[in-house]
Parts: structure tokens; sequence; C-alpha cells
């Protein structure tokens, strides 16, 4: 990384970082009106949950370009451009493009980190930053709507600062659990409230508790919540070279023809049906989406760091799974897409997360695993070691 990005970038690495938020709003909100309010000058899709957020948001916003709209698309974290994390029409934002953005919100972060530290609170964070910066470039482009991955949660998340026309809800499970809270009903809560009066909602399949809290707020606020399995389904999903073919039940009850999704395992099948439903649901849910923009949309969709092949000698894929229910849909993929006469696996792990819960669920499909550290100060070293043939492990910290 080179040039004005990498500057942008180093600056906002000076406030705290992403594995501290703080559960506010108001602070972000007036951010981004010192800043113009850039974030209403566009529809949003807003997409929450626990796993599947960046590929459902990169399917939803890879379908609504092949509509012909000029999209925007904020996701985190990047894997090794920082100008990955803010994409118009579905290529990194220009260096230039960006640090004008960041140019613009200087004088305000200087005001409201001012107001904040004379009303004795912290400075705005790195995610707060981030987000607002997003909401300018993509008003600057301009674009015609724009696809927003939440950050942690929902409720606090700076994200939510939008006025979001479609909220998107994929699984929800247990992650961020000492900021969320400790069990998927209160965690769905807390995500449940990127939904706003008015606005449609689309959500995956949940457990019980989770799409509970999502319908009372749904009931609440007078939103209408389609549920996958309810009102919209995959009907098929099949095996194909080089990722899924799907067929999907769309929300007008429309079945699509058969489908290609050019990613790997069921949960990215699970993922473009959801995808799909979000779409309906943005332009009225009264219509199907034409085929032909169906498979160009799905056809021309990538999520690097999602089963990615980047080596052919030896094979190497990398994977983001960062938690136990996003390593069993990574174990379910590589069982279903391989058959490799061998497999190692090797991870890092951040202190916050559940490292044993990660690695019990990998072990299983693995014949090597090596540990390494992860180039943060909140790598969590470990041991492993997997004995043969019951492929138990032991972890030391």
């Amino acid at each position: 990384m080179s040039g004005t990005a990498a500057q942008v970038y180093e600056e906002l690495l000076t406030r705290v970082g992403e594995a501290n938020p703080r559960p506010r709003i108001e602070p972000v909100r007036r951010l981004a009106e010192l800043a113009g309010s850039p974030q209403l000058s566009y529809p949003v899709v807003q997409v929450a949950g626990t796993n599947g957020k960046t590929s459902t948001s990169r399917a939803i916003e890879s379908l609504l370009r092949a509509h012909g709209l000029r999209t925007g698309l904020f996701t985190s974290p990047h894997l090794v451009a920082f100008t990955e994390r803010f994409q118009v029409d579905g290529q990194p934002i220009a260096e230039a493009a960006l640090a004008e953005a960041w140019e613009e919100l200087r004088l305000p972060l200087q005001l409201v980190d001012s107001e904040l530290e004379a009303a004795g609170h912290g400075r705005i964070t790195f995610f707060e930053a981030l987000a607002v910066l997003a909401f300018v470039a993509f008003a600057d482009a301009p674009v015609e709507v724009a696809v927003i991955e939440v950050g942690m949660g929902g409720e606090w998340d700076a994200t939510n600062i939008v006025d979001a026309q479609v909220a998107v809800f994929t699984p929800i499970g247990l992650d961020h659990t000492e900021h969320l809270g400790p069990d998927t009903q209160t965690i769905a809560h807390t995500k449940s409230l990127i939904m706003k009066p008015g606005s449609t909602a689309v959500t995956a399949e949940q457990d019980i508790d989770a799409l509970g809290e999502l319908a009372d707020t749904a009931a609440r606020l007078g939103v209408r919540l389609y549920v996958q399995g309810r009102d919209f389904s995959l009907a098929e999903d099949r095996l194909a070279v080089g990722g899924r073919q799907v067929d999907v039940v769309g929300l007008t009850g429309h079945a699509y023809d058969p489908a290609f999704v050019p990613l790997y395992g069921q949960h990215q099948a699970e993922n473009a049906t959801l995808a799909i439903a979000a779409v309906e649901a943005f332009f009225g849910g009264e219509r199907p989406i034409p085929e032909e923009v169906l498979d160009e949309g799905l056809g021309q969709l990538t999520s690097p760091g999602r089963l990615q092949l980047i080596g052919t000698d030896p094979i190497v894929y990398v994977d983001a799974a960062h938690n136990p229910h996003g390593a069993e849909a990574l174990v379910r993929a590589v069982t279903e897409s391989f058959a490799f006469e061998e497999l190692a696996i090797v991870t890092g792990v951040l202190e916050e997360k559940d490292a044993h819960g990660l690695l019990h669920t990998l072990a299983p499909i693995a014949h090597q695993v090596f540990v390494t550290a992860v180039d943060s100060p909140r790598s969590l070293l470990s041991l492993i070691h997997i004995s043969e043939p019951t492929r138990r492990y032991a972890i030391s910290y």
C-alpha cells in the first residue's frame, strides 16, 4: 500500500482501534452532520449478522450493479489494500478520491474531537471515522445506492446513522459476546435495531430466539420482515465446477432458472439467496429480478478471503472464518467441495476470539495444524498438536 491511501490509513490508526468499539452513536451523527450528512444522499441497503455479512454484501452490490446502478460498497476488514473497504462500481476507490474525502472530513473531525474531549469523552474512534469517511466518499462519487456492512452489533454501530431502505440479517450466532451480550437473543436484539420505521427487512434462517427478536422489532417499528424458508427459499443447491448451482424462489414466489454462484460452500448459496431477496425488496418486492441481470450479477461475484485460491503448487486456499459458527461452514464447504489426500491448516487467532471452539471445529478435517501469530497486538499465541488417528488436540496458551 502506498501513496495517499496509506497516509489516510496511518492517520486513522492513531485512533482507538476496531477491537474497542464505544457503545455510542450521537458523536458519529454529529460528525456526519458537520460533513453535510452525506449518508442521506443515496438509498442504503444495510447488512448485519454474525457470519456471511461480507459475502452477502458483495452479492447484493453485484446484483444492483448488474441492474445498471452506480454502487458503493463498504465492508471490513481489508485483506491487502485499505482501499478495498470502499468500493465504487465494483472497484476499490481511487486513492485520490479517498484522500479528497478525508480532507473534507478533517475539520469536522477536529471539531467533534474537541467537543468530546471537553466533555470528558474519548475522541472519534477508528471505525467511527472510517464509516463517515465511506459516506463522504460515496456522496462525492456519487453513487446511486450504497451497500453498507455493519461493523459490530447494530444499535450503536457507527454505520447505523444511515436510514436504510432495506435491512438485511445474515445468520446470527455468538461472537463479540463481551460487547454484544452472552446469548443469541441479546445479540439479535442489538442487531435488529438497524431496522428503521417504514423500511423493509429480509433475514436468513435464524434460531428461534434470534428470529423472535427480529420479528418483535419489526412489528414495533412497522417494518415488513421477509424470512428465508417462509417468504423466499433456496429450493435446491448443487455442487458445480468452481462453485454452486442454485435454484431460488424469490419474494414474489417466482422460481428462478438455475443460476451459477462462483463461490464454494452451501453457506455461499444461502448468502446468494438472501442477497436476491434483498435486491427484490430494494425494488419493492413485487417483481423478480430479470434472469439476465441475475446471471450477470451472480456470475461476476467475488468474495476475497472466502475459500479463495491463492496458490497452486501446493494448492493453497485462504478463508476468514473467525468463530465456531463460521468454522462449521468452512468445514462443510471443504468436505463437500474438495477431496484432498492430505490437508494442513495454518491459522492465527485474535485474543478475543473463541480459539478453543474454532480449533475444535476445524480439527476433524486436518491432518496437520500449524498455529502462528497474527500480525496484530491482539494476537493470541497458541501451540497446538494434532494426534492421529483420533485427531484430538491440546492447546497451551
